[in-house]
């Protein structure tokens, strides 16, 4: 699992897939959030603005990164 330091509190789900590399664009995250493809701290999430904190862990297709 990657820790992907953030720069403020929290950061959006469909930006923290793209910094984190589990995906190289925000239509590439729109497509699979919405596909339910995405688990934030083990639960299916559906919304690509969710705010995301440190602690959390944002797993696809097998990789898992930390918000650090």
């Amino acid at each position: 699992m990657n820790d992907v330091p953030i720069r403020d509190e929290s950061i959006r789900l469909g930006q923290f897939l793209k910094l984190s590399g589990l995906l190289d664009t925000g239509s590439d995250a729109k497509l699979v959030i919405a596909d339910g493809q995405v688990t934030v701290n083990g639960d299916v999430e559906l919304r690509r603005g969710r705010q995301l904190r440190s602690g959390d862990i944002v797993t696809f297709a097998g990789h898992a990164a930390r918000v650090a």
